[in-house]
Parts: structure tokens; sequence; C-alpha cells
């Protein structure tokens, strides 16, 4: 049986919203994701929930069924809420009827095999969530083999990020470096390393990639610094033809994982 809280004010029910925090996320190691969808996800991906909290309006739905199942057998709690007590976990006037608490998971940077897939993406110092989270999914979609973080980046497990990876987060591999590991480590690729910057000489389109390509891409303000931009065997352009004189990060990181990719 599900076990009923009815307080906003109960422990449970506050440390799940402490998770709205970076520093709640990083010392408990766990994170917050929201919807039937993106739990569902997870759970065919083999991740089942520490915590699993729903309204009673899904009290009935067949995926939420599958999702307590295997959240008990797992050892998890199974908890059911009122609509004010989902309002408070998901700071916001609609929420989904239904919230997970997950584990975070990082692959290390020494255990990425760069022959399990053509294409690979590092970010330097990206700041937008939903611009990180945006790329996990673009990332997921194209079938790219994982995700580096390098150096001082947002956290790929806030919630907003998560929101972005509509599901994403749990089926691609999620790296973290600093900017001398990933130097360190960039010596060892097999493949080409590919950066953009916007006084690149070179098309995106008539760039070489070889696979494994690992795609490169700096700051969402400031771009990809020269230390960086150095380790790459080509630095590339996307051509502007209108009035903008650049792209949103994820916008760009989808087109260079497809043009890389083909």
């Amino acid at each position: 049986m599900s076990r009923v809280i009815t307080s906003h004010t109960n422990p449970l029910v506050k440390a799940v919203k402490a998770l709205h925090m970076r520093k709640a996320r990083e010392e408990s190691g766990r994170f917050l994701a929201e919807g039937l969808k993106i739990v569902t996800e997870a759970v065919e991906l083999g991740h089942a929930p520490k915590i699993l909290i729903y309204g009673r309006e899904a009290a009935d739905h067949p995926l939420l069924d599958q999702a307590r199942e295997i959240t008990y057998d797992s050892g998890g709690q199974v908890i059911e809420v009122n609509r004010e007590i989902l309002e408070k976990i998901a700071r916001r006037d609609n929420p989904q009827a239904v919230l997970a608490v997950f584990e975070q998971s990082f692959t290390p940077l020494a255990m990425v095999e760069p022959h399990t897939a053509k294409v690979w993406v590092a970010l330097q110092a990206v700041r937008d969530p939903g611009n990180l989270g945006t790329i996990i999914r673009t990332a997921d979609a194209a079938g790219c083999g994982g995700v580096i973080l390098v150096g001082d980046c947002c956290d790929p497990y806030s919630v907003e990020a998560v929101r972005a990876t509509m599901g994403s987060i749990f089926a691609v591999p999620i790296i973290k470096a600093t900017i001398p590991e990933f130097i360190a480590w960039r010596e060892r690729w097999p493949g080409s390393v590919v950066g953009t910057l916007l006084t690149a000489k070179t098309d995106h389109r008539t760039a070489k990639y070889e696979a494994p390509t690992l795609i490169l891409m700096g700051n969402e303000q400031a771009g990809l610094p020269e230390e960086l931009a150095a380790l790459c065997d080509v630095n590339v352009k996307i051509p502007m033809r209108g009035r903008a004189d650049s792209l949103n990060l994820s916008v760009a990181t989808g087109i260079m994982i497809y043009a890389a990719g083909e």
C-alpha cells in the first residue's frame, strides 16, 4: 500500500523540495524528475525511483502501477499526496501528477570508450540548464555516445535541465571533467576533435569529420576559450545569413552533432 502524506511540513516532503537546490542534490546524490512520461522512461531504462510521489488523480493509471511495483521491488518509497503538496514540491501552480526522486549517475572520464559511438559532445562552462537539457535530448536523438561537461558547468540534474531532457537524462552517459583532466584525456582521442568559433574560416559543412568525432562547444557568452580551441583538429563556423550574428548554444550544438554524424 502507498503511504499517504497530507502535510507539506512532513520531513520527506521537505527533503524532496530541497532537491531544487544544488547543495541538496550534491549532498544526497539524488535529483527530482517530473511527470509520468519521464518516470516511465526511467523505469524502462532500468532506473528505479527512490521515492515515487503521485496525486490521487493519477492513482489508477496503468503506467503508474508499473512504476509503483518497480519502486516497491527496489526498496523505494511510494507516496500519495494532495495537489497542494504537489504544487509545493514542484514549485508550480499546475504541477505534474507524478514526481520521482532518482539517484544521480556520472560516468568516469576514464571509462569513456570513444568507438562505441560516431559522435560525442563536450561542453565547456555551459551555464543555462535549459540549453544543457536540450543538448542531452538532442544527443540522445542522434545516438551520441555521451555528453562531457568540462570545467564549471551548470548541474545536469537540476529540475530545469532534467525537464528539458524529456527523459533523455536516463539514456545518455554524463561525464564530468576539469579543464586539466580534459586536456590530458583529449590526447588519447582516436578521431577528430572539432570546435566552433565565430572567427573560424572553415564552414561546418565542408569540414572533414573522422569518427569518432568529439564536438567541443564553448560557453553561451564567451564561446570556446583559446586553450580549448587549440586542442581541436579543426575549428569551424556555422554561417549566419541574417542579422543575428550567433545561434543559441543548444541549436548550434544540434547542427554540429548532425553534421558530424552524416
